[in-house]
């Protein structure tokens, strides 16, 4: 019972930690390379005010839904995410030339936090606390069948929370090592990747109230693995918003293009 209640604590939070991990290494290593302290504890800031916030949410929702989290919430909070991620997103896209990076270094010299720099920290904060509440109420339940909090649990916690350290600082040094432009166009496509996971989970929130309908389709187990709802519904939503985002982006690059007449 012991090694199960390590492993069930453990994998719960390491399952629900994942995507922020990501999310706030990507971009950990992205300021780090614009070498500006004062912009990472932005990040850092929203990340961890997520985190009373997650445990004042899990409290309402104990106290006044009989620990049941909120659908509508959920997949507003989902939506909110992924049109900061893809705004975010376009930001680093748009700086992953030398020259364009150099001129923003040069507009930003005087230490001003830009809206760029704030979306940063607001994506850390919802990153966080998507899942945060629900965590914590998993966790609650899981503690409370068990009879309350035990060292075999609190062992489970402490091993998760390497495991997801360990991730973020292997996710941070591998991020550092790519050069500059490879770095900068990895990063803004594993944030497109990820809201497009947002807004699949989001229609999901959606179609379990019934505010959208829902029609099944077969998909690949490692599809799903990827975030994509098994939904024609979410994946349509999706196809959308990845064929609007590619199309601005071509079009935004093509204006860039030096006229050859």
């Amino acid at each position: 019972m012991a090694l199960a209640s390590i492993s069930e604590i453990a994998l719960i939070l390491i399952r629900e930690g994942a995507e922020a991990l990501l999310i706030i290494a990507a971009l950990a290593a992205y300021l780090s390379r614009l070498g500006d302290a004062g912009k990472l504890r932005v990040l850092y800031a929203g990340a961890a005010l997520a985190v009373p916030a997650s445990l004042l949410t899990a409290y309402l929702f104990q106290r006044f839904m009989d620990g049941m989290h909120n659908d509508a919430l959920e997949g507003v909070i989902m939506l909110l995410a992924a049109v900061i991620l893809l705004y975010v997103g376009g930001w680093l896209y748009g700086k992953r030339d030398a020259e364009a990076w150099q001129g923003y270094l040069q507009e930003q010299i005087d230490g001003r936090l830009d809206a760029g720099t704030l979306a940063l920290g607001f994506t850390a904060f919802l990153a966080v606390y998507r899942e945060g509440a629900e965590t914590i109420l998993f966790l609650h339940a899981l503690a409370a069948g068990h009879g309350g909090w035990n060292t075999s649990m609190l062992f489970g916690l402490l091993l998760g929370s390497a495991v997801l350290l360990a991730g973020f600082l292997a996710v941070r040094v591998f991020a550092l090592r790519l050069p500059l432009r490879p770095f900068f166009i990895a990063t803004s496509a594993f944030l497109l990747l990820m809201a497009l996971v947002f807004i699949g989970q989001a229609i999901q929130e959606f179609q379990e109230l019934t505010w959208i309908s829902y029609n099944d389709i077969a998909l690949p187990a490692w599809l799903a693995e990827l975030g994509l709802e098994p939904t024609w519904e979410a994946l349509l939503t999706q196809a959308a918003v990845l064929a609007t985002t590619l199309g601005i982006t071509a079009m935004v690059d093509r204006g860039r293009q030096p006229s050859r007449n």
